[in-house]
């Protein structure tokens, strides 16, 4: 295949309102967290009971669909697949980006961000938080070195060997985030060893989804051509892993509905949770999941990018909802301290959330730090083929 690869020109009215936009976001999210920190988190709507708000739910979700985005070029390295090769280098930098707006969100809501440094310098390798750190700062040493691979050509015939490592090493890092939550035992609705493959899994359907809209936005924007059959091949991928989710969803529920300890739990997700349970059904299973299938595999839709890009956007806000599902409403429900009693004060009954302000700012600006730094990234460097035409992308096109 003979890729050419090219800068964008940058140039346009439309790439510096971009910029400009993402830069308010940036902006207004630093202003929010100098606000939180500045009056204490009494002004967020985190209490002693729900200590993981809505940043890191946007945190975790960034980091998540940072391994997914990687899919893409392990695809072409891994499993040798030429139709995906000329996507691997904005693979690649789709998940560095994702996974450095994901951690800006996660340190800065710490409540103080200066004692990073402890954690990074002094391990308790008992605690999956700890190890979690060396999986990320691994992650981008690994998918930095492979990128340059990908670039310098001599040194080309490695890159294969590289992406066989960065897969494997962002499979780790994903086990590890989910396990965060499956091997949380004093969380009914986190503990579930299938909470790790499940991540994977989700980890594929947000990062392609993202890689979706970025890789369209930026052919659509820069007049190059994109054809059907890299597009449709991304589509049918999408489509594939929002119902492998749905499956994973289906068996950590049917699993936890079996023992009769995790019925008090599964009733208040599924059945009488309030915000919680709306917010399954309608946000999670039919917004971010059955709607977007339709939209990719109605015959009438096929090749149609402005659904395939509706149902990547509905498979993000899926991912997000179902994110502050497990994370928040987990720890709404109370913990079982004292089993077979009732605790009348106290720790007792669901909590009660509500997101601020403040919190949504610094989540929605970890996204615009990671779009920022693709749009920067692919106008000095050549990060994106000069044309993805059917002729060119495509191995078996016959004209």
């Amino acid at each position: 295949m003979n890729i050419r690869y090219e800068e964008t020109q940058g140039r346009s009215l439309g790439f510096y309102a971009l910029i400009s936009g993402l830069g308010i976001l940036i902006l207004a999210a630093l202003g929010a967290v100098y606000y939180m920190e500045h009056h204490g988190h009494y002004v967020t709507g985190m209490s002693n009971r729900i200590v993981w708000g809505i940043p890191h739910v946007f945190a975790l979700f960034l980091i998540v669909a940072a391994s997914g985005a990687l899919n893409v070029a392990s695809i072409a390295s891994v499993f040798h697949k030429k139709m995906y090769k000329p996507l691997s280098r904005l693979s690649g930098l789709v998940a560095l980006a994702l996974l450095a707006g994901g951690l800006m969100v996660l340190v800065l809501d710490l409540g103080r961000p200066d004692r990073l440094i402890i954690a990074m310098t002094e391990y308790n390798f008992k605690s999956i938080f700890a190890w979690n750190i060396i999986l990320y700062n691994g992650f981008f040493v690994i998918v930095a070195v492979y990128l340059w691979m990908m670039f310098e050509r001599r040194m080309n015939k490695f890159s294969s060997k590289a992406g066989l490592v960065a897969f494997s090493w962002r499979l780790i890092l994903t086990t590890g985030t989910g396990s965060i939550f499956g091997f949380l035992v004093a969380r009914q609705a986190y503990d579930a060893v299938i909470m790790a493959p499940m991540f994977i899994i989700m980890s594929f359907a947000f990062g392609l989804a993202f890689f979706i809209l970025i890789l369209m936005a930026s052919y659509k924007w820069t007049e190059r051509p994109l054809g059907d059959a890299v597009v449709d091949r991304l589509g049918n991928l999408l489509g594939v892993f929002v119902a492998a989710v749905m499956y994973f969803v289906v068996v950590k529920h049917l699993g936890s509905l079996y023992l009769a300890e995790n019925a008090g739990v599964e009733n208040f997700i599924l059945f009488d949770g309030g915000v919680y349970t709306q917010l399954f059904w309608y946000g999670q299973i039919i917004l971010g999941s059955l709607i977007p299938m339709a939209l990719i595999y109605h015959p009438a839709l096929k090749s149609n990018r402005s659904t395939l890009g509706l149902a990547s956007l509905l498979v993000l806000i899926g991912g997000v909802i179902q994110l502050y599902i497990i994370i928040i409403g987990g720890q709404a429900y109370p913990l079982e301290m004292f089993p077979g009693k009732e605790i009348l004060e106290g720790y007792g009954g669901i909590a009660t959330y509500t997101p601020s302000l403040p919190e949504t700012i610094l989540g929605v600006g970890g996204i615009a730090v990671a779009l920022i730094a693709i749009t920067f990234l692919v106008k000095i460097l050549p990060f994106l083929p000069e044309s993805l035409a059917n002729e060119v992308a495509d191995p078996h096109h016959k004209g």
